[in-house]
């Protein structure tokens, strides 16, 4: 994969730079692409309105779990420790799913960029769709960027400064808006915008549409290419994970050089001599948002959002030459053209077979964990000074702390049931207990532990320094879920 990079500083004995040396970092230049028309534009749109229409709209989504359950589709409840989304419910000692769904997003953005290089950078990414979004309010106020350039000659400074403040404000309200729905996710949205209307939110909440407010306006408002190129660590990455197989926008070179103007090249064909497609008008360059020319082959600067495409595919169209000088295109093509051998795509490979099934198999792994879980656990301590206790009736006795967890939002009863000791009788210390049979019940509040004291005693002969495998089990009586933990039970 050809891929241009900038050659590092050579200081000559002087102390100064040979003058044919280039700057590893070339000077911050402010980019100003013009609008475009085409299908790649018509998809980053789509994309742009469906992402954030989700990001803005989905806290105010309700979703009935019930009585004592938020109705919110999706919320992180801190106070109540619990993370909602939809019908998933998942607790803090779930964590391990967060460590799934990482690992899930790796496998995917790796399987993405296999397919099509960074499709995630050009369509998906924050960065990307808000940056969008400042450009097209920028466009709107100020104009394109030739509208702009005659400004500069000819319009009053007070339009000017008048046009600029009008879109900084703009894109103060979308940051602004951007943080106040970031926050909506960790509250009830309805009370939690009336409590930021009338000022009485909690404090928490203003902090952070600051800070988020500041960093999107600063991100997609000012850096735009800069966190691309130099804040973000994919473009890195990727390059180790791409290869020839992979789609990525590419400049035809077999088709479009030589270029020139196309008076020249008109010339050059007239004469019966090689001329290419390409007409060097540089609205590939334009039409970039992070200023790369796609002709000089695959950069780091470059997001592969296919504008360039767009510019190229009207240009072409003007001249009546072809589409698709500029497209989504392999490094394999490119080397099979040059031999007179038709193209070939191999979407399917060994490396995205593999991307495909790690990705299959901790998906799987995990929906598995979330369908089997309980609502319910127990967990049992044996007492250790003594370990048993003779009483006078010569009964042998065990005690015991047990805590059951009762992991729904509802009170439940459980019912406690000791296998494994002969002739077994069960007391509950201390508690309130509804006896149905020989089993007591205890209740359990919603989202509650409770910790029991239990004594487990028998008058069966046992052997000699006995130590019987017991199993605690705890029934729900509403749900008839169950649930175990192992222990021992002691004697002399």
């Amino acid at each position: 994969m050809n891929v241009a990079i900038r050659q590092p500083v050579k200081i000559d004995g002087a102390g100064g730079q040979g003058p044919d040396d280039a700057p590893l970092y070339e000077a911050r230049r402010k980019i100003f692409p013009i609008a475009v028309r085409g299908t790649f534009r018509n998809i980053k749109w789509t994309l742009l309105v469906v992402t954030l229409g989700i990001y803005y709209l989905l806290p105010f989504v309700r979703w009935d779990r019930g009585p004592n359950a938020p109705s919110q589709a999706v919320l992180v409840d801190f106070p109540g420790q619990r993370f909602y989304f939809f019908f998933i419910e998942i607790w803090p000692q779930e964590i391990y799913y967060l460590t799934g769904l990482l690992i899930l997003a790796a496998l995917v953005l790796f399987l993405m960029n296999a397919v099509a290089g960074r499709v995630w950078c050009g369509y998906l990414c924050p960065q990307t769709v808000w940056t969008d979004l400042f450009q097209m309010i920028e466009r709107l106020v100020e104009g394109d960027p030739r509208a702009r350039r005659e400004k500069l000659k000819h319009a009053s400074k007070t339009r000017r400064v008048a046009e600029a403040a009008t879109k900084h404000f703009l894109w103060i309200m979308v940051a602004w808006w951007t943080g106040g729905a970031w926050v909506l996710y960790f509250a009830d949205a309805p009370t939690l915008v009336m409590q930021l209307i009338t000022g009485t939110a909690p404090t928490v909440a203003y902090v952070w549409i600051g800070i988020l407010t500041a960093t999107t306006y600063l991100l997609a408002g000012h850096m735009r290419e800069q966190v691309c190129t130099y804040m973000c660590p994919w473009p890195r990455i990727q390059a180790a994970l791409t290869d020839e197989y992979a789609f990525n926008v590419t400049y035809r070179h077999d088709r479009g050089e030589p270029r020139g103007s196309f008076k020249k090249i008109e010339a050059l064909r007239l004469q019966g001599l090689p001329g290419g497609d390409c007409i060097d008008c540089n609205q590939c360059v334009a039409a970039c948002p992070n200023g790369v020319d796609i002709r000089l082959g695959a950069q780091l600067d470059c997001i592969q959002c296919g504008l360039c495409i767009d510019a190229c595919d009207t240009v072409m169209e003007k001249i009546g030459r072809p589409t698709r000088l500029i497209a989504y295109d392999t490094d394999m093509n490119m080397q099979r053209r040059a031999q007179g051998l038709p193209p070939v795509t191999k979407i399917i490979r060994p490396r995205t077979v593999l991307y495909a099934g790690l990705i299959a198999v901790v998906g799987g792994i995990m929906l598995y964990a979330l369908a089997t879980r309980d609502y319910e656990s127990v967990s049992v301590i044996h007492d250790r000074n003594p370990l048993f206790v003779k009483l006078s009736d010569g009964s042998i006795r065990n005690a015991y702390t047990l805590r059951i967890v009762n992991k729904e939002l509802q009170p439940r009863h459980f019912a406690i049931r000791v296998e494994g000791v002969p002739e077994a009788t069960v007391e509950i210390v201390g508690e309130a207990v509804r006896p149905t049979g020989e089993d007591p019940v205890i209740a359990v509040g919603p989202d509650r532990t409770e910790e029991l004291r239990v004594l487990v005693s028998t008058h069966a002969r046992l052997p000699a320094n006995a130590s019987l495998p017991v199993t605690f089990q705890i029934l729900d009586l509403e749900g008839g879920r169950s649930t175990s933990a192992p222990d021992h039970f002691k004697g002399p």
